[in-house]
């Protein structure tokens, strides 16, 4: 590499490494560590620079409290007005930059972090999830509002209203109802939703703890913290007869009275092994899955050649139900 910058001084650095048969990035590397190990040096400072008392001013200026919350552009055009004139507009911005402060100079509000809600259920009626969505009434701007109430381990709809709006009384009612139906017991229950207002209403609060059940809400701003209930509602505005826009509140509570027995009754649900919400929630998923068994059984002994992986077993019940399943350690790991 010597030799290199020997030459380079007579004949410049291409030729030298042609002459010599060395590759000039290889050159420039080496002569940039060259460099950096000497120490870097110094640029020369311009005479039209600021001096340090003006870098200090003009950062003294942009801290004042009249300035703090403005923009260098905003400053700079304040000043002018007002027949100062400090520094261009960047060099404002370069002496900030200097200071790590080319950002929002104030102490911002911060949210405070909400931990996400860890729900598990191993059967029914452990934990519930209820939401609200609109419904397209007949003219623009008019909505019905429907409210159900979800079983997350069995998908069951244990209940259901239309209404004209949402209203916590209304929220009350629904789930007191439900409730009772169920024979829910004190101390055994979870309700989860969102933070909308009436979920989070005091009727609503008090009704819950009247009843023993505790409640969880998602955090604010976090749509996948109640995943259950916002399938539902997928499934149900999904359907091909769900109509654009119902006519009356009467045609919205007929589309439900035919939606919710299909669903629960009918409705084949992939995240409970192809059972219905209805054989899961009232324990008759045992009987079934043995007759599938035998039913893949007789199939496979008729065309074994059929199955490359050997006997079919029929989708089986998850044996737990989370909202947000906690991370295990090496999954944190990983991440």
């Amino acid at each position: 590499m010597n030799a290199i910058q020997s030459l380079s001084e007579d004949v410049g650095v291409r030729k030298a490494c042609d002459t010599l048969g060395f590759a000039r990035a290889s050159y420039y590397r080496w002569d940039l560590s060259q460099s950096s190990d000497s120490g870097k040096q110094q640029r020369p400072v311009s005479s039209w620079a600021l001096s340090g008392k003006e870098r200090q001013r003009v950062l003294d200026t942009l801290h004042t409290e009249r300035f703090v919350d403005q923009s260098p552009r905003e400053v700079y055009a304040t000043l002018l007005d007002e027949g100062t004139y400090l520094c261009s507009v960047s060099s404002m911005y370069r002496i900030l930059d200097e200071q790590g402060e080319v950002k929002e100079r104030r102490d911002q509000l911060r949210h405070p972090v909400y931990q996400a809600p860890e729900l598990l259920a191993t059967g029914p009626n452990q934990v519930w999830s209820w939401d609200i969505t609109k419904l397209k009434g007949p003219v623009k701007w008019t909505y019905y509002y429907l409210y159900v109430l979800l079983d997350i381990f069995s998908r069951y709809v244990v209940g259901w209203m239309v209404a004209h709006q949402e209203l916590a009384s209304l929220a009350r009612k629904l789930i007191e109802e439900s409730c009772e139906k169920q024979s829910i017991v004190p101390g055994h229950l979870m309700i989860h939703s969102d933070r909308g207002p009436s979920m989070t209403s005091k009727p609503v609060a008090l009704l819950l703890a009247d009843l023993g059940v505790t409640k969880s809400h998602s955090r604010p701003h976090v749509s996948n913290d109640n995943p259950y209930s916002e399938s539902q509602f997928k499934t149900l505005k999904y359907r091909p007869e769900f109509p654009d826009r119902f006519g009356s509140m009467e045609e919205a509570r007929g589309f439900g009275q035919t939606f919710f027995p299909w669903y629960n009754s009918e409705h084949h649900h992939s995240g409970i092994g192809f059972l219905t919400p209805e054989q899961v929630h009232h324990g008759l998923t045992k009987q079934i899955v043995k007759e599938r068994e035998t039913v893949l059984k007789k199939a496979y002994e008729m065309n074994p050649d059929r199955f490359k992986k050997g006997l079919p077993k029929p989708m089986f019940l998850p044996e737990s139900v989370w909202i947000n399943k906690p991370l295990k350690k090496n999954d944190m790991a990983l991440q």
